[in-house]
């Protein structure tokens, strides 16, 4: 499945469509809040010099992005809100002033995030005390746990509190904010976090909603989607592309250190005679270079 790559040309009745949102004669759908973790490990000599990135292809039968390659993430859970959980690292407040949003709902995320990130790919953003993280998740109790929580048989404050843990919201990092488009009538309101893989802990194949999963270069994903290999919404491409910059994850850490999310809604907007979706302004640059050198 090839996905048409920014600069997407839009089909003109789609344009209009989407200017009858914009004038108040379509009502759009109530985005849900969501939470995604760009899962960082650094990549091996042989690698293309960028940092890989822990990517799930969702079946295609998901009613939304099926087929397509994606980072762990998901909606946020209303058990996520539990304000009794166990914190280490930024507090919500600071997480709310990053997150742009009130600090309620950037508890939530924070928690979904570290949630998501377990039940998709095994990998635990939590320790025993704020020093600490869990350096092995393998076991078949911890399996069970994974089961549960993505079954929400069992909420995240629960399972950390039976196994002593503290959230390490340090180990996250603050990325970016993409909304779906108005004229979808799926949406969703997701948060980019970065994390880096914990040392001792390794991913697993095991979320219900993919088929397939791989550690991959940044930018050799960037380049798969250009070639039509890998399907990619233009959020995660994007991301791949920025993050593909960098030689390092600690090098994404860094650029993620005092970001700040100005959730970004795609418009349309004029591309030759016809009409393209929108993209943050920083992003531009990174993919005129990429089209002037494919043309």
């Amino acid at each position: 499945m090839r996905i048409p790559l920014p600069p997407v040309p839009l089909p003109d009745d789609l344009a209009a469509i989407a200017r009858e949102y914009d004038d108040g004669t379509r009502e759009p759908a109530e985005p849900r809040a969501a939470a995604t973790v760009v899962l960082l490990r650094d990549g091996s000599a042989e690698s293309s010099g960028s940092p890989e990135v822990y990517l799930l292809r969702r079946h295609v039968t998901m009613d939304f992005a099926g087929g397509m390659c994606v980072f762990p993430g998901g909606g946020v859970d209303p058990r996520d809100f539990d304000a009794s959980v166990q914190w280490a690292g930024p507090s919500p407040q600071e997480w709310a002033e990053s997150l742009g949003c009130d600090e309620e709902l950037a508890r939530a995320l924070v928690c979904a995030a570290v949630r998501e990130t377990f039940e998709e790919s095994g990998v635990l953003l939590a320790g025993a005390s704020p020093d600490e993280v869990v350096a092995d998740t393998t076991g078949e109790d911890w399996e069970a746990d994974r089961v549960a929580l993505e079954s929400r048989e069992l909420a995240m404050t629960d399972f950390l509190a039976r196994r002593g843990l503290v959230l390490r919201t340090d180990l996250l990092g603050v990325w970016d904010g993409w909304q779906t488009p108005v004229f979808e009538p799926k949406r969703y309101r997701t948060w980019f976090f970065v994390a880096h893989l914990p040392e001792g802990q390794r991913t697993r194949d095991v979320s219900t909603e993919s088929d397939a999963v791989v550690w991959m270069p940044a930018a050799e994903a960037a380049d798969r989607a250009d070639a039509g290999t890998l399907a990619m919404l233009p959020p995660t491409y994007l991301t791949c592309l920025e993050v593909g910059q960098h030689g390092t994850a600690g090098e994404v850490f860094a650029a993620a250190e005092g970001r700040t999310v100005d959730m970004f809604t795609p418009a349309v907007e004029p591309l030759g005679e016809g009409f393209t979706l929108s993209m943050p302004d920083r992003l531009r640059p990174l993919v005129a270079a990429r089209r002037g050198a494919s043309s």
